[in-house]
C-alpha cells in the first residue's frame, strides 16, 4: 500500500537503463540533498523536500556552508556554497521570496568593495580546503563566483541594490577577457544566458565563443583529447567539453560548435556513466569525502543535459 500522502511513482525504468543505475548509484552514495534532488527531476519528487534537506546547509547570516560545496569543509558560509544553494532553489523553482532576500542580504555583507564577490573569504582558513582553492586575507572579486549568481538572480528576476553592480562588474570582467580558462567561460555564459540586455549578451557571447576556439578551451574531438592542452593549475585530464559549455540547446554557447562537434560531445557525456552508475568527476581529487559527495552531484548534472538535448533515454 502507498504512503499516504507520497507523491505518485513515475514509471519503473528498465532495469539497467542509464536511469536505473544513476538512481541505484545515488541511494548508494549521496547525501540527502542530492537524493532529493535527483527524485524532483526523474521521480517525480516535490520541491518541499528538497528546500528542507538544503536548510541544513543555512547559517544564520543568510549564507550556506557545512561542505555544501564539497571542496570547502567546515561551517562558515561562503559565496561558493551560497551560489550552489541558489542552484539548488532554481532547479525546483524557489529562487525568490524571502529565502532570497536573506541570500542578497548576505552576498551585499561579504562582498568586495567593487560590489562583486570573491570565491573564497578568509573564514574559511582554519577548515579543511582543497588544495587547488587559495585561502588568502583580501580576496579579490572573481568572474567565477559572482558570474553565476548574478545570471540565476536575472533569471528568476530578482531584483535587489546587490544586483546592480554586481551585473556591472560581470560585464566589465566580460568585456577584459582575453586569456581565459573553461570555469571562467562557464561563469561568463551563466551571467549571459540570462542577463536582460539580450543585444549585449549576444555580442559579448559571440566574442567568448571565438575566444574559446582560438584558445583550444574545449576538447571538440574526445577521441583525440591530448590534441587539447588542459589549463595551468588543472588536473591533467581535466578537459571541458562543448556540453560543458552550453548546458541545453537554449545556451548562447550553443551557437559555438557545430552540430557533429555537439554530438560527438553528448556521445562522450554518454559514455562517461561509469560501472556503478555514476559519472566521475573530472578535477583534481584531493580527499575521499570530497570526491564521494561530488559525483551524485555531477552525476545529476549530466542527465540532466542529455535531458535537455533529448538525448536521455529512461
Amino acid at each position: 500500500m502507498a504512503e499516504t500522502g507520497a507523491s505518485p511513482l513515475p514509471p519503473a525504468p528498465p532495469a539497467h537503463s542509464p536511469l536505473f543505475r544513476a538512481e541505484r548509484f545515488m541511494w548508494l552514495t549521496a547525501r540527502v540533498l542530492e537524493q532529493r534532488l535527483f527524485a524532483y527531476h526523474f521521480l517525480n519528487g516535490g520541491p518541499d523536500p528538497v528546500e528542507t534537506a538544503l536548510d541544513a546547509y543555512r547559517n544564520e547570516d543568510g549564507g550556506y556552508g557545512h561542505a555544501l560545496e564539497p571542496d570547502l569543509r567546515g561551517p562558515v558560509s561562503q559565496p561558493l556554497h551560497t551560489g550552489h544553494a541558489l542552484r539548488v532553489l532554481d532547479a525546483i523553482g524557489r529562487c525568490g521570496g524571502q529565502r532570497v532576500e536573506r541570500v542578497c542580504r548576505y552576498l551585499t555583507a561579504v562582498s568586495a568593495a567593487d560590489g562583486a564577490l570573491p570565491a573564497v573569504r578568509p573564514g574559511q582558513r582554519g577548515y579543511p580546503a582543497a588544495p587547488f582553492v587559495p585561502v588568502v586575507d583580501d580576496p579579490p572579486s572573481e568572474l567565477l563566483a559572482t558570474g553565476p549568481v548574478v545570471g540565476l538572480l536575472h533569471r528568476n528576476e530578482v531584483w535587489h541594490a546587490w544586483l546592480f553592480r554586481a551585473t556591472d562588474f560581470c560585464w566589465q570582467a566580460i568585456l577584459d577577457l582575453e586569456k581565459s580558462h573553461p570555469y571562467e567561460i562557464e561563469a561568463a555564459v551563466a551571467f549571459l544566458d540570462t542577463v536582460p540586455d539580450r543585444s549585449r549578451a549576444e555580442a559579448a557571447a559571440d566574442r567568448l565563443g571565438r575566444l574559446v576556439r582560438e584558445q583550444r578551451l574545449a576538447a571538440l574531438d574526445p577521441e583525440r583529447l591530448d590534441a587539447y592542452p588542459v589549463a595551468p593549475g588543472y588536473a591533467p585530464r581535466e578537459h571541458h567539453f562543448p556540453h560543458d559549455f552550453a548546458k541545453s540547446p537554449d545556451s548562447l554557447a550553443r551557437a559555438w560548435f557545430t552540430d557533429e562537434e555537439m554530438t560527438r560531445s553528448l556521445d562522450f557525456l554518454t559514455a562517461e556513466q561509469e560501472a556503478d552508475g555514476g559519472w566521475p568527476i573530472r578535477w583534481r581529487q584531493w580527499t575521499p569525502a570530497a570526491t564521494l559527495e561530488a559525483r551524485p552531484r555531477v552525476t545529476i548534472d549530466a542527465l540532466v543535459t542529455l535531458g535537455a538535448y533529448g538525448r536521455f533515454v529512461g
